[in-house]
């Protein structure tokens, strides 16, 4: 949504966020009010050609005066993927069905939305506080990042992390959970990729901010990836087999 701006400039006028994210949390029960084929749209470009996707988050801003998405589709839609592929998880290396639901609602709860929201609060309170230009005319509005379109971008990181770590990882996971040299290689790799690639698209949702600067300390996380996978691979530790291990009951 559009960045706020200072005090001095905003008295007398309503805060559209406190109307906004009612309305915007209401939408989530109206299928009808959902844009299905766009969300659909931006969820196949994120995978492919994501510097598209926020390309259409400037004529957004444009058009309806806001960075923020004013449509819950997409993370409505992600859950439901999100539930479904953990399903697939449950039928496959879990014998109790009360562990499976208990599974599938901490994968939702806990994976998507409350470490969502964590890192989401962690890139905007750093966004705001070291990002942001220095404000040469003492006329122009102050502009700060808003909450809701830091979740945005996580959710826009979050899908081909979702891509490459439940769906993928679920066909190949027969191999990756085997023991050996060659599993604990792929297992790592794909994990290696999957970090790499959401921190790289979290720096491209910060980076199309044009009041925002030194956005690329946002890649610096991708380093420390270089680095502790290849340790991972050198002691034998399988991130495969010990998610798997750690969340169903099914011995590998």
């Amino acid at each position: 949504m559009l960045p706020t701006s200072s005090s001095s400039s905003s008295k007398g006028r309503p805060v559209r966020p406190n109307t906004f994210f009612p309305h915007y949390l209401r939408r989530i029960v109206k299928w009808q009010q959902m844009d299905i084929e766009y969300t659909f749209w931006q969820m196949l470009h994120l995978c492919s050609s994501p510097k598209v996707v926020y390309q259409h988050t400037k004529y957004h801003k444009q058009t309806k005066n806001q960075w923020a998405r004013d449509d819950p589709a997409f993370v409505v839609i992600c859950s439901l993927l999100l539930s479904v592929s953990t399903i697939a998880y449950c039928a496959a290396y879990d014998y109790s069905a009360g562990h499976a639901v208990f599974v599938v609602l901490s994968v939702l709860v806990f994976h998507f939305l409350v470490a969502g929201a964590i890192l989401a609060t962690c890139c905007w309170f750093f966004s705001n506080n070291y990002l942001r230009e220095e404000t040469v005319n003492s006329h122009a509005v102050e502009q700060h990042v808003e909450w809701l379109y830091a979740f945005d971008v996580h959710c826009n990181s979050f899908f081909p992390v979702f891509m490459l770590l439940y769906v993928l990882h679920y066909f190949l996971s027969p191999l990756l959970v085997a023991h050996g040299f060659l599993p604990v290689l792929l297992s790592n790799v794909l994990f290696m990729v999957a970090a790499t690639y959401y921190h790289y698209l979290n720096f491209l949702g910060y980076d199309v901010l044009p009041f925002l600067e030194r956005t690329t300390l946002l890649l610096y996380p991708t380093g420390v990836s270089f680095v502790i996978f290849p340790i991972l691979i050198l002691t034998g530790f399988n991130p495969s087999r010990f998610f798997l291990n750690m969340y169903f009951s099914r011995p590998l």
